[in-house]
């Protein structure tokens, strides 16, 4: 069959699709671009928001109106938790969040036998107990790989309902991790992302005693070749022996995603976060203590529900004292079935499209700052992709490098850095 697939929220997710495309590529399928005819059209969803359900329900109405006659195939995490919405829609197969291969099965089944009724088959997400298994690495000619190394979730922020489509805490066992390590540094990949819905935690569901950074070093010691980054990470992860025995890994890239959320202990509380802002800082300064000059990067949601305008001024102010090197800001967006959605004093659209105005103006102050201290300054760059005339590529920061050349396609170069263009550096072969 012609398959076309469509991946909508996280790197989890996207990881997940690379599974499912290269599982059907070895069975002897096509896959296609999603805006051409296909026989099977694979929707993989998000959930984290009401704009990310939004976009779902309209992918999938997309599909089925490109080919009434294809198996339109839903998974991930909006089809957990409302698959009967996307039954509505149009799908002939819903199939949550999980058992990835039994869903491959199922799509190649509708193609020769189609029910009269749409087939759903949605587990209890918050009874999960095994870490499902998928082969990481994609297709030809990528550079970097993802693997997931943990799924599922117990935090329960208050405007979240991941923990209820991801189900709890399951970790890939640590000689599992390395294994997977060593073999994508074989097939060729340069650079390899650990990821996670919420990677923090790995490890607590094995209670052997072992943590994210035995993992990290065991993947670190397994492909010693490849650069190693991390996911998005708790604040609590960040302890003065992390950061030691992190910094003592030569490969591992000095870039941190610590999520934030608010700047605002009052904000943070109502959110049901597990640190307040002075733990927080205290992660920041650990790392930059240890590492030279490290990417810490950040999320931020603005408006959040009972956030007044001295408890935003707040956040603005922590971010700056913080120095973030970039900066994704969204927001609040009301997500029905969280405790967020029913709280008083929700902040109107208009507030909250002009604090992420305001704050997406502080983010490009500290960004400006940070690119302009790589000026003069050689860096190490693994090339990915060349776009309009200019190859492109990341230092292991984290930040974009720019570059003309030929054939730097998942070649490391360093690259000496001369000017900023736009949000990105630009640089020299040396």
């Amino acid at each position: 069959m012609r398959f076309a697939i469509y991946t909508l929220g996280c790197k989890v997710n996207q990881y997940e699709t690379q599974a499912i495309e290269t599982e059907l590529a070895r069975r002897g399928h096509t896959p296609v671009p999603f805006t051409e005819t296909a026989e099977a059209y694979i929707i993989n969803t998000c959930t984290v928001t009401a704009v990310s359900d939004k976009k779902s329900r309209q992918i999938i109405r997309q599909a089925r109106r490109r080919n009434p006659m294809a198996v339109v195939a839903v998974c991930g995490c909006y089809a957990q938790t409302d698959p009967a919405a996307a039954v509505e829609l149009g799908a002939d197969l819903v199939m949550g969040s999980n058992r990835r291969m039994d869903f491959l099965n199922a799509v190649e089944e509708l193609l020769s036998k189609r029910p009269e009724r749409a087939r759903v088959e949605v587990d209890e997400a918050l009874k999960r107990r095994e870490f499902e298994r998928l082969r990481a690495g994609g297709l030809a000619g990528r550079t970097r790989a993802m693997l997931k190394v943990e799924d599922g979730c117990v935090n329960f922020c208050s405007y979240c309902i991941i923990p209820s489509a991801r189900g709890p805490v399951r970790s890939l066992p640590l000689a599992e991790g390395a294994a997977e390590a060593a073999r994508l540094a074989e097939e060729g990949y340069r650079e390899l992302v650990l990821t996670g819905i919420e990677i923090s935690s790995w490890g607590t569901d094995l209670k052997n005693g072992s943590g994210l950074i035995d993992l990290v070093e065991a993947v670190c010691a397994a492909a010693p070749a490849l650069r190693v980054r991390l996911g998005s990470l708790e604040p609590r992860t960040i302890t003065e022996e992390f950061c030691r025995r992190a910094a003592a890994l030569p490969n591992l890239c000095p870039h941190f995603h610590l999520s934030l959320q608010s700047g605002c202990d009052a904000t943070l509380v109502r959110m049901r976060r597990k640190y307040d802002t002075d733990r927080y800082y205290e992660s920041v300064k650990l790392l930059r203590k240890q590492f030279d000059r490290p990417g810490v990067t950040t999320d931020l949601i603005v408006g959040f529900p009972g956030e007044t305008e001295e408890e935003f001024a707040q956040t603005l102010e922590f971010i700056e004292t913080c120095g973030f090197s970039a900066m994704h800001i969204f927001p609040y967006s009301r997500r029905p079935g969280t405790p967020a959605a029913e709280m008083p004093g929700q902040v109107p659209n208009a507030v909250k499209e002009e604090r992420a105005h305001r704050a997406a103006e502080t983010a490009r102050r500290m960004r400006r700052t940070w690119l302009e201290g790589w000026l003069g300054e050689t860096l190490p760059v693994l090339f990915e992709e060349e776009k309009d005339g200019l190859w492109r590529g990341y230092a292991p920061s984290y930040t974009q490098v720019l570059t003309a050349g030929e054939r730097l396609h998942n070649v490391v170069c360093n690259t000496k850095i001369t000017e900023i263009r736009g949000d990105s550096l630009f640089g020299v072969i040396e």
